[in-house]
Formats: structure tokens, C-alpha cells, sequence
């Protein structure tokens, strides 16, 4: 059973959204917080599976809390469900360690698929979120990455280390640390997270 905190400052969207939690299998809403403050208490005291929380908070943004809620439950997963769509937002809440991103205007369908995906383990983007965030409108396109780049993109964006990677493709850890530079040179990606979410934007990770 997948135990779902929901984080958001309007009671109507949080009790719309409890009641088709209510109605999906294997997933159950255990409460509700409408301040930042209030979510860092509840997710203290009920210790949720997937926190939804909303971007937009009384006195705080909710991407500066994500680290406090995080420190009161390691094992909790944040899943943001903002109606901030700019790359911006994103990348700052998948940088202060969320795990998933759906705009409000998602399907219930999808934020569903989101919680699964992210309650076991996985990462989730809006597909046309992420696609946002790889090329911005406008911007010529990416020099093509070899194939051993993007095994070593792959396996970085699954979380492991530049060690772990070259054990397993059985290559020195100079070696990848070159394909890294060279991966994030050709990506334009400045961070991990960004590194993560072209990953998940393009396939590589997530849904399989």
C-alpha cells in the first residue's frame, strides 16, 4: 500500500485529489497539509511513502522545503504537482531532491502512473516537461553523443558513481570521467539533475 501525504494551500484541489486516491488500489491518502510548516510536522508524524507537494506555499516555496522533508523522512519520496511549468521550477525541485514532477494540468491517469513509478524507486517527468528542459525553442540541435557515451549517460543517471561505472563497462575511472565531461559538454547540461531528467525526457530511464 503506497501511504500518500498531500501538500497543496487550496482544501478543494486537496480533497478532489484525496477522493480519487481514495478510489485507486494500492494507494491510500494518510493526510493533508496546507503550510510548509504543517508538511514538515505531518511528514514527521506519518512517515508517507510520496509526499505531493505544491510549489506554491504560504511564506515559503515549496521547493525550499523538500530538503526539510527529506531530513524528517529519508524514506519519503517527494512527487511535485505544481501548476509551475517553467524549466526553472524544475530543475530547482529535482536539484533539492524530488523525485517526480506533474503539472496540475496532468491527467489523474498520469499522476497515478507518477506515484507508482516514484513510490517504487523510480524517477518521473511530464514528458513534455522534460522535453522543455533538454532543448529550449529555438536552440540548434545537440552534437550527437557515441555509444559508449551514452551508456556511461545511462548508468549516471541511474545514480551510480564514476568507480561503480567503470567496473561495470570494465574501463579506468579517468576514462569515464572523460565521457562525462564530454556528455555534458555535448548535452548542455550544467548538473546531475539536469543530467537526469534529459535521461528521463529521452527514454533512457524511468519507465522501463
Amino acid at each position: 500500500m503506497i501511504r500518500v501525504l498531500l501538500v497543496d494551500d487550496h482544501q478543494l484541489f486537496r480533497s478532489g485529489l484525496r477522493l480519487r486516491l481514495e478510489r485507486e488500489d494500492g494507494i491510500v491518502p494518510v493526510g493533508e497539509a496546507g503550510t510548509a510548516e504543517q508538511s514538515v510536522i505531518k511528514t514527521r508524524a506519518l512517515q508517507p511513502d510520496v509526499v505531493l507537494l505544491d510549489l506554491v506555499l504560504p511564506r515559503r516555496n515549496g521547493a525550499d522545503i523538500i530538503p526539510d522533508l527529506l531530513r524528517v523522512s529519508p524514506a519519503a519520496k517527494v512527487l511535485v504537482v505544481s501548476s509551475h511549468t517553467q524549466p526553472t521550477s524544475v530543475r530547482q525541485a529535482i536539484t533539492a531532491g524530488a523525485r517526480g514532477y506533474v503539472p496540475k494540468r496532468a491527467s489523474d491517469t498520469e499522476l497515478i502512473e507518477a506515484i507508482r513509478q516514484v513510490a517504487a524507486g523510480e524517477r518521473y517527468v511530464d514528458p513534455e516537461l522534460g522535453a522543455q528542459l533538454v532543448v529550449a525553442d529555438g536552440q540548434p540541435a545537440l552534437e550527437p553523443i557515441s555509444d559508449r557515451e551514452r551508456e556511461v549517460l545511462h548508468l549516471l543517471a541511474l545514480g551510480y558513481t564514476n568507480q561503480e561505472i567503470s567496473q561495470k563497462l570494465y574501463i579506468s575511472r579517468r576514462t569515464v570521467d572523460t565521457h562525462r565531461a564530454h556528455v555534458m559538454r555535448k548535452l548542455r547540461l550544467d548538473t546531475r539533475a539536469e543530467l537526469v531528467l534529459f535521461a528521463l525526457a529521452n527514454g533512457l530511464i524511468g519507465a522501463s
